[in-house]
């Protein structure tokens, strides 16, 4: 089989990390891929941001919640991961949550090519506004005039990965 194929069939969703740190030489080729991802009339306003600051995560993760309804602190932590890509663009831009999610594709794929699991966490895109959370997200180095649509928790998984449970449809119409 195709090798780029194997990947995108192989890879999951981890929501279990490890504590072993990524190496910066792969974090920079995961963000690299993500740099190419497609957008909109190839504007490229996205930002990625990579964060191993675990100050910067646990204020995150500490504050989300505080502007999430239903959302138990307590138990929020990222699944644990100690490498965050934030992937964000401009709060006004009206494709912009589109452009992130083919940014995020390429993370998630480039992350799995080489041994890295990874997860979606949507809780910013409702939350970049809050007080605590934009603080946090300004310390990062998000750009303040944007939305952080994904977050892309990056690590080694802490327990083996079994087949994926659910697959969406195919619909031939011919």
């Amino acid at each position: 089989m195709n090798a780029v194929i194997e990947n995108i069939l192989t890879r999951r969703s981890i929501r279990s990390f490890s504590d072993k740190k990524i190496s910066r030489e792969d974090l920079e080729l995961i963000a690299k891929a993500g740099q190419y991802a497609p957008s909109a009339m190839n504007q490229q306003t996205f930002q990625i941001t990579v964060v191993t600051n675990e100050d910067i995560i646990k204020r995150l993760y500490t504050a989300i919640p505080k502007y999430m309804e239903g959302l138990n602190a307590s138990a929020y932590n990222f699944y644990g991961s100690k490498h965050l890509m934030l992937i964000s663009d401009k709060a006004d831009k009206e494709i912009g949550q589109m452009d992130c999610a083919c940014v995020a594709e390429n993370i998630f794929l480039a992350a799995h090519s080489v041994g890295v699991g990874s997860v979606w966490v949507n809780q910013l895109r409702n939350t970049s506004d809050g007080e605590e959370v934009r603080a946090a997200l300004n310390d990062a180095g998000v750009p303040a005039d944007h939305k952080v649509w994904v977050i892309a928790a990056l690590g080694y998984a802490s327990a083996p990965v079994g087949d994926k449970e659910k697959i969406a449809k195919i619909h031939f119409c011919e």
